[in-house]
């Protein structure tokens, strides 16, 4: 189940910050998208009231927690915020700087909820810490390490090391195009954001994810030559009956979507022939099929057969 450990390394990474009752959705407000930029090669965005709710969720983050993401997490606890009751949604976003350059990425948060900004602030200025001024925008240091916050109304905050806040506010503000003008990102928001936790990727995006998960399959020449037809891609994931995992891809055509689908499919088979009884069975879970131009993976297990695939060796050694 290489796809899971490729997805999810970066999306339930970010979970441990989650709020303690029930909501409907993880959207995001007009200021919040405004925030990420239009080079977004993927958004992740959790609702953290829904995912504190499922013991099998947090069993997920402990496993796929990468260090890079513990210092977000470090770095609002140190601020004063009061994670259980402040933040209702959280999104990462993974952006070019330069356009059509996937090497050169930033990567920056933006929490929604009810945040006590006074208390946050004092604790601030207790580290003997200044804001800096970006046009009307106050920046504040979180840690010395070069994280930063901002707050662009009551109930929104941007944070992350200063570039990429900078260039998020710079995109909030009109200086540079944000996601809004980003017509294929829109559009494939809209058809996932009523999840408690979902995902979009555009084109690069998708291209890196579908090479990692099809391995040795990659290289074949089927897949060089519908690489460059994979347009965007979103996956959303529940937790309150088992755990459910959807992602569709959408191709340039119908052929495409069917060679990806059958690629897909010789992997997963590979992968049942080679790995433990959980992963098998991960892989019987899983169904691939491909429709209209669109490559759609459907995964379902109880808490139970999800527990034992965490134990398995495909979830070992995910984080580097």
């Amino acid at each position: 189940m290489k796809l899971f450990k490729s997805l999810m390394k970066f999306s339930l990474a970010v979970l441990p910050l989650a709020a303690a009752t029930l909501a409907s959705a993880g959207q995001l407000s007009t200021d919040a998208r405004s925030a990420v930029p239009h080079e977004v090669q993927q958004l992740v965005v959790i609702d953290y009231r829904a995912m504190q709710n499922s013991r099998i969720a947090m069993q997920l983050r402990d496993h796929l927690m990468p260090p890079e993401l513990r210092q977000f997490d470090d770095a609002l606890r140190k601020s004063g915020m009061n994670d259980n009751h402040d933040v209702e949604e959280l999104a990462f976003a993974l952006f070019r700087t330069k356009p059509n350059n996937s090497e050169d990425l930033q990567t920056v948060g933006i929490a929604q909820g009810q945040f006590s900004m006074d208390e946050i602030l004092a604790n601030i200025r207790k580290q003997h810490q200044k804001a800096t001024l970006l046009r009307g925008n106050k920046i504040y240091p979180m840690t010395r390490s070069g994280m930063v916050l901002c707050f662009v109304d009551p109930s929104t905050m941007v944070f992350g090391q200063k570039e990429a806040v900078v260039k998020a506010l710079d995109a909030r503000d009109g200086i540079s195009a944000n996601i809004m003008r980003n017509s294929s990102m829109m559009d494939a928001m809209r058809s996932v954001d009523s999840e408690p936790l979902w995902s979009i990727l555009d084109n690069k995006g998708t291209q890196i994810v579908m090479k990692s998960v099809l391995g040795e399959a990659g290289s074949l020449t089927d897949y060089d030559v519908v690489r460059k037809r994979l347009d965007a891609s979103w996956y959303s994931m529940s937790f309150q009956h088992g755990v459910k995992f959807d992602l569709t891809i959408v191709t340039g055509d119908t052929i495409a979507a069917a060679t990806i689908s059958s690629l897909l499919s010789a992997a997963m088979l590979v992968r049942k022939m080679s790995g433990s009884e959980a992963e098998k069975q991960a892989m019987n879970a899983t169904t691939v099929s491909s429709s209209a131009g669109k490559l759609q993976v459907r995964f379902a297990a109880n808490d139970s057969e999800f527990g034992n695939l965490l134990q398995s060796s495909l979830f070992k050694n995910v984080v580097r």
